[in-house]
């Protein structure tokens, strides 16, 4: 199997540089010879922050959109948990909406 992962990262569009920047410092977005490749897609997110809740964008017990965007890259595992804590530590929501897939290779078929 691979020992590659692929982060998703859902952020504000606003803070998607800064994320994609931890993410490659970390280590996330290697692909041979290249470093810091990511994709990202943009999209509407929705949210209601509960009434315990502190939003960074939003009221809690209000419907909330933000323009988002999503954030892809892969990242050998080995340095998956410095990459989302990077990710986490960059983000700016209190939750931060994030995946982690195993992927397979050519080679694993």
């Amino acid at each position: 199997m691979s020992d590659l992962v692929v982060i998703v990262v859902f952020s504000p569009a606003d803070a998607a540089p800064k994320i994609r920047r931890a993410l490659a410092d970390a280590g996330a977005g290697e692909l041979g010879e290249y470093r810091a490749c990511t994709f990202s897609a943009s999209g509407t997110g929705r949210f209601e922050p509960s009434l315990k809740a502190n939003p960074t964008i939003g009221t809690p017990g209000e419907p909330e959109e933000v323009a988002e965007q999503r954030i892809e890259c892969v990242c050998k595992r080995s340095k998956a948990r410095a990459a989302l804590e990077a990710m986490l530590a960059a983000h700016p929501y209190e939750e931060p909406a994030y995946h982690v897939y195993p992927i397979m290779t050519l080679e694993d078929l």
